[in-house]
C-alpha cells in the first residue's frame, strides 16, 4: 500500500501517474496540433509538453512560483528535441498575474493549473485578458465525479474524520489543489465569453496503485468511453475566446427638413 501522496510531482512518477499523463500527452498532440498563431504559452506542470505538436513561432512555458522551492532534480522539463521549434523555458510567474499585454497570446495551455490554485476563477480571468480574439485555451483537470474522485474524497472525509485504520484516509490523488467540475467550469467559460469548442473525458480504469492491475483493467477505456463517457478521471476542454462586435446604431428616424412650397407660374392668358 502506498503512504499517502503529498505532492503533485510525486504523484505523477506512479503508475497511475504516469498513466494519465500517457492519455493526457496524446489529447494535446491532438488538440493543439492545428492550431496556428505566433504565440502560446504552457502555463504548470512540466512534467507533460503540452506544446510539443503545434507549430507557433513563439512558445513559452512558465512555472508557477511554487515550483521555487523545488531542487533543479525535481523539475522535470519537456523534451523539445523532436519539434523543429524549440521550447522557450524562461518565466517563473504567478498564474493570476501573467507578464504578458492585453490580447497578446494565441493559445494558452492550462494543464491542471485551475484547480491547484488559490483562485482559479482569477487565473482564467487573466487568460482571457492575455489571449486574441479568437484564442484557444486547452485546460485539463481531475474529474471528482470518477472512481478516482470518489476514492480521494473518501480519503479526505476519513481523514477529517480521523479515521486512519484500514488505509481508508490514503489518498489516491495529489493533496494540493481543490478539484473542480466540468459542470462548474463550463460555467466559468460561458461567464467570460469563451465558447466550449470541444471536450471529452478520459482514463477510466479503477483507482489502483499497482501498474499489473492498471494493466489487466485496460479494456475499461474503451468500456468507459462508449457506455460512462462522463465518469472518466480527466476531463479536456478547448475553448474559443469569442468578442462580440459592438456597433453604433443611429436613431430610427431622421428630423424631416420642412421643405418650401414651390413657386407656382402663373399666366396670363391676355
Amino acid at each position: 500500500m502506498y503512504p499517502p501522496i503529498i505532492s503533485l510531482t510525486d504523484w505523477f512518477r506512479t503508475a497511475p501517474g504516469q498513466y494519465l499523463l500517457g492519455w493526457e500527452q496524446a489529447q494535446f498532440d491532438r488538440s493543439v496540433a492545428n492550431l496556428f498563431g505566433y504565440n502560446a504559452l504552457q502555463l504548470g506542470l512540466p512534467e507533460l509538453s503540452t506544446l510539443a505538436a503545434n507549430r507557433m513561432p513563439h512558445r513559452w512555458l512558465a512555472l508557477p512560483e511554487e515550483l521555487l522551492g523545488l531542487a533543479p532534480a525535481d523539475i522535470v522539463l519537456p523534451d523539445a528535441a523532436d519539434t523543429d521549434v524549440p521550447l522557450r523555458v524562461a518565466l517563473v510567474t504567478n498564474a493570476a498575474a501573467l507578464p504578458f499585454p492585453e490580447a497578446s497570446l494565441d493559445l494558452v495551455v492550462l494543464p491542471h493549473t485551475l484547480e491547484l490554485s488559490a483562485d482559479p476563477h482569477h487565473v482564467l480571468r487573466e487568460v482571457e485578458r492575455v489571449l486574441v480574439p479568437e484564442g484557444r485555451v486547452v485546460i485539463s483537470g481531475f474529474n471528482p465525479n470518477s472512481l478516482w474522485g470518489l476514492k480521494q474524497s473518501r480519503a479526505r472525509m476519513a481523514e477529517r474524520l480521523g479515521m486512519r485504520f484500514f488505509g481508508m484516509s490514503d489518498l489516491y490523488l495529489p493533496e494540493a489543489g481543490e478539484f473542480i467540475g466540468p459542470g462548474r467550469l463550463r460555467d466559468w467559460l460561458r461567464l467570460l465569453s469563451f465558447e466550449v469548442e470541444s471536450h471529452r473525458f478520459g482514463c477510466y480504469r479503477p483507482a489502483v496503485h499497482s501498474e499489473k492491475w492498471l494493466q489487466r483493467n485496460a479494456w475499461m477505456d474503451k468500456a468507459g468511453a462508449r457506455w460512462w463517457p462522463i465518469f472518466g478521471a480527466v476531463y479536456f476542454f478547448v475553448a474559443v475566446k469569442r468578442v462580440r462586435g459592438v456597433r453604433l446604431l443611429g436613431p430610427a428616424w431622421r428630423p424631416r427638413r420642412a421643405g418650401g412650397t414651390a413657386p407656382v407660374t402663373i399666366t396670363n392668358r391676355r
